[in-house]
């Protein structure tokens, strides 16, 4: 072979090659709620799914270390389930992605059907110590809950007016272990995101209503919560982070938030 059709063979594999890895990978990065789990994980795939050179992670560390994320430049988006604290709010922006409620779970041997949010917060300050005083079997209550800085206990607190009051037998770190267990313990009572219930527990009505989209997003439901987008200020996002935030925030993602559980906001 001449030296010159050798040389034109080399510089062709080059530019196959080249053409080749155009296509780079991008990362967006999320951070927060246990809470979220489901509707992050739709939404990711959904996304993804159109965009096959953009990955979304997920770490599941809670609402708390997800804002901390933010704060600290680990993360591009932070997941919350409570609203930021005015001191947060001085650097960080939070969006509503939708809404949540927060479901009164019971082991499913459990009779009770119904509760008030007084019996509610009587149950968890200690007041009522006993399913026998609400109409229930003769059996010590045992009150199921998150850790502190959770923002489903910090939205479970506010609306039930106990927060810093409640007496927890079990202080847990995920949504799926409170579920886990009141479903093993019949005399548990514990509280979950709607989005993530299974029927492995029971859940109860409050006030005579149950969790559902339209009672949720009417407000005829007393204990539910928005699910939040943290971004901070002073930063903009990457041009892939603000394509997956403007998707998850437009009308086309409603199908998918509520595949997973979660209430559209009313755009």
């Amino acid at each position: 072979m001449k030296k010159s059709a050798i040389i034109g063979a080399i510089l062709s594999a080059v530019l196959l090659v080249g053409c080749g890895s155009t296509e780079t990978s991008h990362t967006v990065s999320t951070d927060g709620s246990t809470s979220m789990e489901k509707v992050i994980g739709v939404l990711s795939e959904s996304y993804s799914a159109k965009h096959e050179n953009v990955k979304i992670t997920y770490n599941p560390t809670g609402s708390s270390a997800g804002i901390s994320a933010v704060s600290e430049g680990r993360c591009d988006i932070g997941l919350s389930s409570r609203a930021l604290k005015d001191e947060e709010a001085q650097t960080l922006d939070a969006a509503v992605l939708c809404y949540d409620g927060i479901s009164i779970i019971v082991n499913t041997e459990n009779k009770i059907d119904n509760l008030t949010v007084e019996n509610i917060a009587d149950i968890y300050t200690g007041k009522i110590t006993n399913w026998s005083e609400i109409g229930g079997d003769d059996l010590p209550i045992v009150c199921i809950g998150r850790e502190a800085a959770s923002g489903t206990r910090d939205g479970f607190e506010s609306v039930t007016g106990t927060k810093d009051s409640c007496v927890y037998a079990q202080e847990l770190t995920s949504t799926g272990d409170v579920i886990q267990t009141v479903s093993t313990n019949p005399n548990a009572i514990g509280y979950a995101s709607t989005a993530s219930v299974k029927d492995t527990v029971k859940t109860v009505s409050v006030e005579g209503v149950m969790p559902t989209n339209d009672t949720i997003l009417d407000g005829s439901y007393k204990i539910s919560r928005a699910f939040y987008f943290v971004t901070a200020k002073d930063k903009k996002l990457s041009g892939d982070a603000q394509k997956f935030f403007d998707f998850c925030m437009s009308k086309e993602a409603d199908e998918f938030i509520e595949s997973a559980g979660g209430v559209p906001t009313a755009k």
